[in-house]
């Protein structure tokens, strides 16, 4: 789960991390109001969506009078900001933050994020910061500092040393780095965080050390833990057919493709998103009705497939297990019944009762496609969108 940067920047205050003084502001009035708490010039506008890159699109303004707030909060708000992480077709501002300015020395780069390979939890720090760290890593990678820590035993001093000597920090902002990267790393751990990034972690005239960004994502698979995290969650950053999904404990995430796919388990989602590309065909959607689905979610899946205007097709893998082929095929019955499906279904099903299964589908009189195995299935559904 994704949350705003002025959500995140009050996670940070709460664990001792320095961040500017601002306050959100949802209107060009309440923009102006926070300016004139802050009371000294410039301040600082910033869009607020969950995606990067704000300041390239215009989404990042510097006011030096409340006139010039008034005029950037007014432009910023309601605009379609588009970014390299929003796509073409952008995101709508409905929120701001508004900041204080900041003497600015240098600018780094500072993250925290799991290393699955490796089972550690990889501190990343560059010398580079307010840049795209992709960009760093792929034409200057000498500048990217990469500290392993064990989460079984935490961040040591020795851990501190190692990036701030990679950042080159002077004695006084070295001090002040080792307790906030340390605080830093708690709220990672103790939030079930998948990212914390800070970009660009800025040093000031006066020698302190400042988060003058911040981003959060929450591993979602935490969040019983953190009930007042999941009242950080905007909806209207996300995909209304995800948000609808996971209202019914459903696994989807939208994609650009015309094939839409429904699948038991998220590898066996994984799977047959690359076939069916290998097929010569493109996933409209990722969709994981999980193993304990009913005839129920399996409509309910139906429904927001068929919602998505570019799915041509459909395709169904289901490995039987603890959601039986005949719940499946009950499950499709009734959602042919009451969304009237009107593009081709492909059905490929093994496992628990999948001879009851493919009874109740035959006896159905649905216009049903069925596949011997994975491979057939996408070589069909490849031609049905091709044709």
């Amino acid at each position: 789960m994704k949350i705003h940067e002025y959500q995140a920047k009050e996670l940070f205050r709460n664990a001792n991390i320095p961040v500017p003084k601002g306050k959100a502001a949802f209107s060009a009035d309440e923009a102006c109001s926070v300016a004139e708490e802050l009371g000294s010039y410039p301040v600082v506008i910033k869009a607020q969506i969950h995606a990067g890159g704000r300041g390239k699109g215009g989404g990042v303004k510097l006011a030096e009078t409340l006139e010039e707030v008034r005029s950037a909060a007014s432009h910023i708000l309601n605009m379609n900001l588009v970014t390299p992480q929003t796509g073409p077709e952008g995101k709508l501002v409905r929120k701001l933050l508004v900041e204080e300015g900041l003497n600015i020395a240098r600018e780094l780069y500072l993250s925290i994020l799991p290393d699955r390979a490796t089972a550690n939890i990889i501190i990343m720090a560059s010398q580079a910061g307010g840049m795209d760290i992709e960009e760093v890593a792929a034409e200057t990678p000498e500048k990217i500092v990469r500290v392993a820590v064990n989460p079984l035993v935490g961040i040591q001093p020795y851990h501190c040393r190692e990036v701030a000597f990679g950042l080159d920090l002077g004695p006084e902002v070295t001090k002040l780095f080792y307790s906030m990267l340390t605080n830093l790393y708690r709220l990672f751990v103790s939030q079930d965080c998948s990212l914390v990034e800070i970009n660009p972690l800025v040093v000031t005239a006066e020698n302190s050390i400042i988060a003058l960004d911040a981003k959060i994502d929450i591993d979602s698979n935490g969040l019983y833990r953190h009930k007042d995290l999941l009242e950080l969650r905007d909806t209207d950053e996300e995909d209304l057919l995800e948000v609808e999904a996971s209202s019914y404990n459903l696994n989807y995430i939208n994609l650009s493709g015309n094939v839409g796919n429904m699948v038991n388990g998220a590898g066996l989602a994984m799977a047959t998103m690359d076939i069916i590309k290998k097929a010569g065909a493109e996933p409209a959607n990722f969709l994981d009705v999980g193993g304990g689905a009913n005839a129920e979610m399996v409509e309910n899946g139906f429904r927001i497939i068929l919602a998505d205007e570019n799915v041509k097709a459909i395709l169904i893998n289901i490995f039987g297990g603890i959601l039986r082929c005949d719940v499946l095929a009950e499950g499709v019955v009734q959602a042919a019944q009451k969304t009237g499906i009107t593009v081709p279904v492909v059905i490929r099903m093994e496992g628990t009762n999948v001879e009851e299964g493919r009874k109740i589908l035959a006896a159905s009189g649905l216009d049903l496609i069925t596949a011997v195995d994975l491979k057939d299935a996408a070589n069909k559904i490849a031609e049905i969108v091709k044709e």
